[in-house]
């Protein structure tokens, strides 16, 4: 960076002054010519992944002039030939080409032909012929090096070099090795083969963009050169390629290929159009410098149409307005400059100017665009700290009250607040998915296939961040995380609130068998069903927030643990399932050990609104005990015994609730012995023992009616 722009700051300071316009610093290593900084740039500013760039941005901090890159422009070759439209290029070179006879392409210029100018506008090429492959030069293989860049070649190398010197990716190819005395863009055939850089032989398809010679494509636009036509030992003749590639083609190219590199890195994000003649003449004199040999004819400059970015206008009011009064207009005026735009006044006012935008700034297109490179190159901490006008009020949300329940309660319970992606993978969206009929939100430009569909249960997020927890040695994780969910029902987006509870099985149960199995003894599961009613608890807490009785079924859904999970509804309908992961799918998720989640529907929740505290005073009379030991069979839940009961309509039974369960060979196969207990109170006067024999008497038949064998 010193290169471009004379610094008389100390790298440190230099490091916090770029942070503190936004091209962040994370680490520095190294001391004097040694000194690389390690940068985090955001993806909309690939001007600035490069260190040009970056001096650039030094250039408007310190207010110092920016040198050009050493030679650009000046390699040896005449003025570029810039040609219209692909067809005029070999209109204009046919005869040229009819002249040669033993190389591949002629001595002045060589055909290229863009049948693709829409995916590629502006494709440059440079010939060096006679020039000699070794190593590069000290400085430029140590500067390489210090950028976990290995040196290949001086050729190879002087791509690289001008990639991270001025940002734009060029490739080199060995001319002898190119057939047929043209270069072509154009799209791939199905099925056709390209072996790239890598020695990965790959298979094309029609929505590849290639660079091709007469006979077989020779790279993959963007992405990354041909094994068949690269430089080797035994090159002479060098073709050098600069072009521009149309974003999405190549970032589309990378993913389909699973092939990130970083020319398709910079060239997914936009690289600079009027850089690739200056890059073909970088990358030749480097060459030359190195290796020697002679520049063959003039760049061959293509250009299918312009990329001209449109100009904003700028009010000096509005900036003033935003940023407040006190930043002046040449400061403004100045700081523009610096970064290559270029302010023209529109028509007699002092206010509105028309600003031409730089071809490498392909972020700026409105005029908040521009008030925040004012306002990040002036410095934010130099603007007063002003409250905003505001006329209104502040107005709570209508769940904002119920949010703030569950959160607290969940904290309280040793839970800790997660947020996971929103995106998650089509099989988990069909394994996951709250209701069967209900479609799922593709992602028009997912990153992967991992993340290809928004997410329809809050659940694949929480086994993630569980296993993350799990594969760091934090064996005891209780997480949660509240949000929102995406489906489509009857053709319409839907968007409900979820909530959902994670705990690892250690963090339910204190410890694991030593084995680290779930179920590998009697013992260890009734441990284990203990473990799933310490969760359920944890579940009925939250749920306890909200007016209505819940009662539980064992409607759940297929990745949870048969006999150790189950659904809470309110008035009926579904609020809630949780339980144990079933062990296929914590073994599909590769997880350390079992895990128990919750997934609750905070709609149907909020509906029924927070319950109301109220006032009841002790009672006067005595409350009266009975206990009921019953067998069941399997099928019958306590919530039927349950419904059965409260059903008779006892005004004076306070509390229903099951004390103890056992299942044995003295009980026999396919049933459990249950006892149960009920509590009665009235606030009237103190029950009679005739009043509760016959109430018991009732209960009792109750139960029977569901099958139910009392013991004596």
């Amino acid at each position: 960076m010193r290169e471009f722009v004379d610094l008389s700051v100390a790298d440190r300071r230099l490091a916090e002054d770029l942070t503190g316009v936004g091209i962040a610093v994370e680490a520095i290593s190294g001391a004097g010519a040694d000194c690389v900084f390690e940068m985090e740039i955001g993806t909309n500013r690939p001007d600035a992944m490069n260190h040009y760039g970056v001096a650039r941005e030094a250039a408007a901090i310190y207010d110092l002039p920016l040198k050009q890159p050493p030679s650009f422009g000046n390699a040896g070759a005449k003025a570029p030939v810039t040609v219209a439209g692909a067809d005029a290029a070999l209109k204009r070179r046919s005869s040229t080409v009819a002249q040669a006879s033993s190389p591949p392409f002629p001595s002045t210029v060589f055909p290229i032909l863009v049948e693709e100018p829409g995916l590629c506008p502006r494709f440059s090429g440079l010939v060096v012929r006679g020039t000699r492959i070794q190593a590069s030069p000290e400085l430029i293989a140590r500067r390489l090096q210090l950028l976990d860049q290995r040196p290949i070649s001086n050729a190879v190398d002087a791509t690289n070099y001008v990639l991270w010197e001025s940002g734009k990716p060029t490739h080199v190819f060995d001319m002898d090795l190119l057939e047929g005395g043209r270069i072509i863009v154009r799209m791939a055939r199905d099925g056709e083969r390209l072996k790239t850089l890598d020695g990965v032989e790959r298979t094309l398809t029609a929505e590849d963009l290639v660079v091709a010679d007469a006979k077989k494509a020779v790279g993959l636009a963007g992405v990354m050169g041909g094994y068949d036509t690269m430089i080797t030992d035994k090159t002479k003749n060098i073709l050098i390629e600069s072009a521009w590639w149309d974003p999405v083609t190549v970032r589309k190219a990378a993913r389909r290929h699973l092939l990130h590199t970083d020319a398709s890195h910079r060239f997914e994000r936009g690289a600079d159009f009027e850089s690739t003649v200056p890059s073909c003449d970088r990358v030749a004199e480097l060459i030359l410098a190195s290796g020697g040999g002679e520049i063959v004819g003039d760049v061959v400059d293509v250009v299918s149409r312009k990329l001209d970015l449109a100009p904003v206008m700028l009010n000096v009011s509005e900036v003033r307005r935003i940023l407040g009064g006190s930043i002046d207009a040449g400061e403004i005026f100045r700081i523009l400059k610096k970064l290559g735009f270029t302010a023209i006044p529109e028509g007699q006012s002092d206010d509105a100017f028309r600003v031409h935008i730089p071809s490498w700034r392909m972020d700026v297109e409105r005029e908040i665009d521009l008030i925040e490179e004012i306002a990040r190159l002036h410095g934010y901490d130099k603007f007063a700290n002003t409250l905003p006008a505001y006329s209104g009020a502040v107005v709570e949300a209508p769940e904002a009250a119920m949010d703030a329940a569950l959160r607290t309660r969940g904290l309280a319970l040793g839970y800790h607040e997660a947020v996971s992606l929103t995106f998650i993978s089509h099989a988990d969206a069909e394994t996951f998915s709250a209701l069967a009929d209900a479609g799922v939100l593709e992602l028009e430009n997912p990153l992967s296939e991992e993340a290809s569909v928004m997410r329809t249960s809050m659940v694949p997020g929480m086994l993630d961040m569980l296993a993350w927890n799990l594969n760091r040695g934090a064996e005891e994780a209780r997480l949660f995380e509240m949000g929102r969910v995406y489906e489509t029902l009857g053709g319409e987006r839907a968007e409900p609130r979820r909530m959902c509870l994670g705990a690892t099985l250690a963090a339910v149960r204190g410890a694991l068998p030593a084995s680290g199995a779930l179920d590998v003894s009697p013992g260890e599961q009734a441990a284990a069903a203990e473990a799933f009613r310490g969760f359920k608890g944890d579940v009925e807490n939250l749920l306890a927030a909200f007016a209505g009785e819940i009662t539980y079924d064992r409607g759940v859904a297929e990745y949870f643990h048969p006999g150790r999970s189950a659904r809470a509804l309110l008035k009926g309908a579904p609020v809630a399932q949780f339980g144990q992961v079933s062990a296929d799918a914590v073994a599909g998720r590769k997880l350390r050990q079992g895990v128990f989640l919750a997934e609750i529907d905070l709609e149907r929740l909020y509906a029924a609104g927070l319950r109301r505290v109220q006032y009841r005073p002790l009672a006067k009379y005595p409350a009266v005990e009975r206990d009921f030991s019953f067998v069941f069979g399997d099928a019958v839940s306590f919530a039927e015994m349950r419904g059965a009961v409260m059903g008779l309509g006892i005004a004076e039974l306070r509390e229903f609730k099951p004390v103890e369960i056992f299942r044995g060979e003295a009980i026999g196969a396919g049933k459990y012995s249950i006892l149960l207990r009920v509590r009665l109170q009235s606030d009237e006067a103190t029950l009679r023992d005739e009043q509760i024999a016959l109430w018991a008497g009732e209960i009792a038949g109750a139960l029977r009616g569901l099958g139910g064998v009392q013991r004596g």
